[in-house]
C-alpha cells in the first residue's frame, strides 16, 4: 500500500458498515483522498448494516455517500439473500475450509463494477475495497488475484481507462492483515467500531447474533487485540 499523499484526489470506497470497509475508508481518508463512499441495498438479510454505513460515512467525513438499490434476491444462492439458514457456532477449523453458504455469487465483482462506473463519473482512478485474504470466510472474490484481475479489466473496459492519462488502481489496504492488525490500524486512525456491524443475522433491533461466522471472527479479533468489544449482541 502506498503511503504517498495523493493530494486530495477523488476515490471511490466500497462501504458496507462493517469493520473492514470502515477501516478501509479511514485509510483512504488518512492518505488524503476525497472519498465517495458507495453502499448497496442488495436484498441482504442484514440490511441494518446500511444504517451503520450512513453513520460511518458521516463520522469519517466522506465527501458523499450513495446507497444504490441492487436486489440480488432475484439471483439468490446465498444465506444472505435467500431463505437459507445462516450457519451458527462453527468452529475455526470448519470456518477455515471451503466456501460457506453466506457467499453471495459474484458480489464483489458486481460491487466493483458499480464503483468503477461511479469512478468514471466523479473523475476518480482509485477504488478502495476492504477485502481480506487472512481472517476471512473463504470467499473467492476476496483474494489478491481477483483484485489484480479486476484492475486489469477496469483499464480495458472503460472510456477513462482507455483514454485517460491515469490508470485505474484497486486498493486493498487490508488484504494481508489479520483482524487484530485491522482493528489496531483502525483505532490508530480514530475509528469508532461501535458504529459498525458485522453480523449476518441481526435481530430487528440491530443487535448482532454473536454466533454467525462474521460475529465469531469479530469477537475473536477484539479479544486477541485486547480491545473492548463495543458490539451490542443478542442476549
Amino acid at each position: 500500500m502506498s503511503t504517498n499523499s495523493p493530494g486530495g484526489k477523488n476515490a471511490v470506497v466500497l462501504l458496507s458498515g462493517g469493520i473492514d470497509s470502515t477501516t478501509t475508508l479511514a485509510v483512504a481518508k488518512s492518505l488524503g483522498y476525497s472519498c465517495h463512499a458507495l453502499s448497496f441495498d442488495y436484498g441482504q438479510r442484514h440490511r441494518v448494516e446500511l444504517d451503520c454505513a450512513k453513520r460511518v460515512a458521516k463520522a469519517l467525513g466522506a465527501t458523499d455517500h450513495r446507497i444504490l438499490p441492487l436486489d440480488l434476491r432475484g439471483i439468490g444462492g446465498s444465506a444472505l439473500t435467500s431463505a437459507i439458514d445462516v450457519p451458527k457456532d462453527r468452529p475455526n477449523t470448519e470456518r477455515s475450509h471451503g466456501i460457506p453458504i453466506t457467499y453471495v455469487p459474484a458480489r464483489n465483482t458486481i460491487f466493483l463494477s458499480m464503483a468503477l462506473g461511479l469512478a468514471e463519473v466523479v473523475g476518480a482512478f482509485d477504488l478502495f475495497i476492504g477485502v481480506n485474504a487472512v481472517d476471512y470466510s473463504g470467499y473467492p472474490d476476496c483474494r489478491p488475484e481477483f483484485c489484480r484481475a479486476f484492475e486489469t479489466l477496469a483499464n480495458l473496459a472503460t472510456k477513462a481507462g482507455v483514454e485517460g492519462t491515469n490508470p485505474f488502481k484497486i486498493h486493498t489496504p487490508l488484504i494481508e492483515l489479520s483482524k487484530v492488525e485491522i482493528l489496531k490500524l483502525g483505532i490508530s486512525l480514530g475509528v469508532e467500531y461501535g458504529l459498525t456491524l458485522s453480523c449476518y443475522d441481526p435481530n430487528s433491533k440491530g443487535e448482532a447474533c454473536g454466533r454467525c461466522d462474521s460475529c465469531l471472527i469479530r469477537k475473536e479479533g477484539f479479544l486477541a487485540a485486547g480491545i473492548p468489544d463495543p458490539t451490542s449482541y443478542q442476549s
